[in-house]
């Protein structure tokens, strides 16, 4: 594992499309399924990140507390389970039926979407608007493993609650930190 911080895509961006399947449902999901959202939350996600890991709770309280105010979440993991089979499409059905992911967990086998989006690490967080437009990327909150700070999803929930009162999000955004994305190797 080498520790990465994300890369922090411009803001104002438009979301990069794709067209990736969910691990659970099997169905394959687009981002034009989702329209008429107030924001739409993309995390790049793996199963065995200890950063993510950390943080799991917390995406499931936010999902939670988010979705029925008209945010879309969705997950993607872009891991090369070559090298990482423990990222893998099985095991990714299983690990977001046990973590309580009530969000599509999808698989970018290509590794496209990831890096259409300037992903760098896991966990990623962008948040797009109405119009999906990039308002906000970076951490959840200041919380990293053994760090004893508590999980409050605060920087992602103030760019939330932003986004839905109508108000600009902040410029001031710091990268999320954590597991490098498993890229495959190139010849």
């Amino acid at each position: 594992m080498a520790l990465t911080e994300s890369k922090m895509l411009a803001l104002g961006t438009k979301a990069p499309s794709f067209h990736l399947t969910d691990t659970v449902s099997g169905k394959l999901v687009s981002l034009d399924d989702f329209q008429n959202e107030h924001a739409y939350v993309i995390m790049f996600l793996c199963n065995h990140c200890p950063y993510v890991i950390h943080v799991n709770p917390e995406i499931v309280r936010l999902c939670k507390d988010y979705k029925n105010k008209g945010v879309a979440f969705i997950a993607i993991s872009a891991n090369d389970i070559i090298k990482y089979p423990q990222d893998g499409p099985e095991l990714m059905k299983e690990h977001a039926i046990k973590t309580g992911y009530a969000f599509p967990y999808l698989f970018d086998e290509s590794q496209q979407v990831a890096k259409d989006y300037d992903a760098a690490c896991t966990p990623d967080f962008y948040v797009f608007d109405k119009n999906k437009m990039l308002v906000y990327r970076g951490r959840l909150d200041d919380s990293r493993p053994n760090s004893g700070i508590e999980l409050t999803g605060r920087d992602l929930r103030q760019a939330l609650d932003a986004v839905l009162s109508g108000k600009e999000v902040s410029p001031v955004q710091y990268p999320s930190m954590g597991c490098n994305i498993k890229w495959k190797a190139t010849l």
